[in-house]
C-alpha cells in the first residue's frame, strides 16, 4: 500500500505515523509512502482566512485526491480539519489514527500567555476560526495573516519587529517534537526523543479549549480512499482509533448540517465518557469584523450515535 502525503514537516511526520501503526498491526504486508505537492503548498499568494480569496479547503486535498483516483497511491493522509465537508464522488474516509490534544497553543516573545499580551498586540493566524477567537476575546487585539509550515511561521514570528505571538494547534507542535513547557515530562529518560527547540526568545502557551474551542476535527490524523476495496479497507480499519472516528463523524455532520464552508468560523470540543458525547460550538459571523455576537451551543447524546448528537447540537444552535 502507498501512502500519498503533501510534503510539510507536519505531514511527513504525520504519514510516518500512519506508517509505524499500519506496520505495526500487518507486519506481513509492506508499506511506503509519496510525497504530492498540493495548491496550498505551491501558492503561497492564496489568502486562505478571507471569504473573498477564491480558495477553499480543495487547496489541501484535490492533488492528492486526483493519485487517489488514479490509483498511484492508495489511501491519502490527511489533517482531518483539512478535509472539505463533502468529498466529491466516489472518496471517503477509511479510518483514523487516536486523536491528539485539541488546544491550540500561543507562542509569544513575552510570558503570561493571551493574557500577558500588551494592549493592541499583533498576532498572526492563518485561521479565520482563530482570528475571530481571539477578537472576541481580546477585542484589543490586532489580528494578521500569516502562511507557511510550523517551523516557517515560528521563524517569522521570531524574525519579526512587528509581530507580538502566532496560534498553531498544540497537535502539530507536539508532532514536530517542539521542545514547550507541558512536554517537559516527556523529555525525561535515557530513550525519551531529543526535542526540537523553540527559535530563540519565543515562549509557548495552551489557550484553555473550554473557552477558545478548537477546529472541528483538529488533532485528528484521518485517512481518505477513493472507491471500495474491502482489503485496504480492513488495513486501514485496524488502525482506526473508534474514539476518535466517533467524534470525526459527529464533528464532520454537524458542518454538513450547518453547510458550513472553509470560510465559516466555528470552534467544536467534542469529549465522551462512560458511553456518553458531549458536544460544545461557537459559531461566528463569515464576515471578520462583523460585530454579531457568535452563536453558541452545547448537547450531550449517546457516543455511540454521533450523527444524532451532531443533529441535537445543529438544532439547539438554531
Amino acid at each position: 500500500m502507498i501512502l500519498g502525503t503533501r510534503g510539510s514537516a507536519l505531514a511527513l511526520a504525520q504519514t510516518q505515523m500512519v506508517l509505524a501503526a499500519l506496520r505495526s498491526a500487518h507486519p506481513g504486508h509492506h508499506f511506503s509512502h509519496e510525497v504530492i505537492h498540493t495548491t496550498g503548498d505551491l501558492r503561497q499568494d492564496l489568502r486562505l482566512g478571507r471569504p473573498d480569496s477564491g480558495a477553499d479547503k480543495g487547496v489541501w486535498t484535490k492533488e492528492l485526491e486526483a493519485a487517489l483516483a488514479s490509483g498511484s497511491v492508495q489511501a491519502a493522509v490527511h489533517s482531518a480539519k483539512d478535509v472539505p465537508t463533502e468529498l466529491p464522488p466516489g472518496f471517503h474516509l477509511a479510518g483514523c489514527l487516536p486523536r491528539a490534544h485539541v488546544e491550540d497553543a500561543l507562542i509569544s516573545k513575552l510570558p503570561g500567555g493571551i493574557a500577558g499580551l500588551a494592549a493592541g498586540a499583533t498576532v498572526a493566524t492563518s485561521s479565520v476560526r482563530r482570528a475571530c477567537q481571539l477578537r472576541h476575546f481580546r477585542p484589543d487585539l490586532q489580528v494578521v495573516e500569516i502562511r507557511g509550515n510550523v517551523p516557517t511561521r515560528l521563524q517569522k514570528l521570531a524574525d519579526s519587529d512587528t509581530l507580538d505571538a502566532l496560534v498553531l494547534a498544540r497537535a502539530g507542535l507536539d508532532r514536530l517534537g517542539y521542545d514547550t513547557s507541558w512536554l517537559e515530562s516527556a523529555a525525561a529518560g535515557p530513550d525519551a526523543p531529543a526535542l526540537v527547540p523553540l527559535p530563540d526568545g519565543l515562549e509557548a502557551t495552551l489557550l484553555p479549549p473550554a473557552h477558545f474551542l478548537p477546529a472541528a476535527a483538529q488533532g485528528i490524523v484521518t485517512l481518505e480512499v477513493f472507491g471500495h476495496d474491502p482489503v485496504r479497507d480492513g488495513l486501514l480499519a485496524v488502525i482506526t482509533d473508534q474514539s476518535a472516528w466517533r467524534a470525526l463523524r459527529a464533528e464532520r455532520e454537524f458542518l454538513r448540517l450547518l453547510k458550513a464552508g472553509c470560510h465559516t468560523p466555528i470552534g467544536l470540543l467534542t469529549t465522551e465518557a462512560e458511553g456518553h458525547m458531549t458536544m460544545a460550538a461557537i459559531v461566528f459571523p463569515e464576515q471578520p469584523l462583523a460585530t454579531t455576537s457568535p452563536l453558541t451551543a452545547h448537547t450531550t447524546g449517546s457516543a455511540h450515535s454521533p450523527e444524532t448528537v451532531a443533529a441535537a447540537l445543529f438544532h439547539a444552535l438554531a
